[in-house]
């Protein structure tokens, strides 16, 4: 499904270049989700906006994903009130963000019975949240924040942390005063360079140990 060919869908809005995978999950309330561009949404994932279809409501967007976000199989967003996910945003399989919660008060009613308590909920740009994550109601997450998967988070998470735990909490965090904390084990991956190709990474993958200690001994652009 693509903004060309959408389906029986009406999004508020939908990106160029973004893919919704078949079958979806769950979706209703398409005019008040705005999907950005060159997005992913995974198979089995449920998008809905308010608390149930044929809702009116209003003249603004509930449902807000940016740009280059990937959301992985079987994931649920639910925005009851005003869900926000921020631009290159990856998410795990079967990772849950809802912005309502059941309320339980009054001990003499069902809690399912009971209205709900609705806040909402903001991912920054840049994070990844991983497998089986939880984001409940008034979760606001700061920009190329780690979840951890099976984290449940809930509250203000800085920006450049790494959060884990139920309820989560911050085991690792980025300042530009004291970089990583605690230090981060292992070196950062470094990317392939531009201009390589496939053939030569092919011819790289059939070098035996002996090859690989000469190669890694020459003087870069020999």
């Amino acid at each position: 499904m693509t903004a060309e060919h959408p389906g029986r869908l009406r999004f508020g809005a939908i990106g160029t270049g973004t893919r919704l995978a078949f079958p979806l999950g769950t979706v209703f309330g398409e005019p008040w989700i705005h999907l950005g561009a060159h997005c992913i949404i995974g198979e089995q994932v449920t998008l809905t906006a308010g608390l149930m279809p044929d809702l009116d409501l209003g003249p603004d967007p509930i449902l807000r994903i940016g740009d280059g976000v990937v959301l992985g199989r079987g994931s649920h967003v639910i925005a009851d009130t005003s869900v926000t996910i921020g631009d290159d945003c990856y998410f795990g399989p079967y990772v849950y963000v809802t912005s309502t919660n059941h309320s339980y008060d009054d001990p003499h009613q069902p809690i399912g019975k009971q209205w709900p308590r609705m806040q909402p909920v903001r991912i920054g740009p840049g994070c990844w949240v991983g497998t089986g994550a939880v984001i409940l109601p008034g979760a606001r997450i700061g920009r190329n924040v780690v979840v951890a998967a099976g984290a449940v988070v809930r509250g203000t998470v800085p920006d450049h942390a790494v959060v884990a735990g139920a309820p989560a909490r911050v085991v690792r965090r980025w300042t530009a005063e004291a970089g990583w904390q605690p230090p981060l084990r292992t070196p950062a991956p470094v990317p392939i360079p531009e201009g390589v190709t496939p053939q030569q990474l092919l011819a790289l993958g059939e070098l035996d140990a002996e090859g690989a200690a000469r190669l890694a001994g020459l003087e870069p652009g020999v």
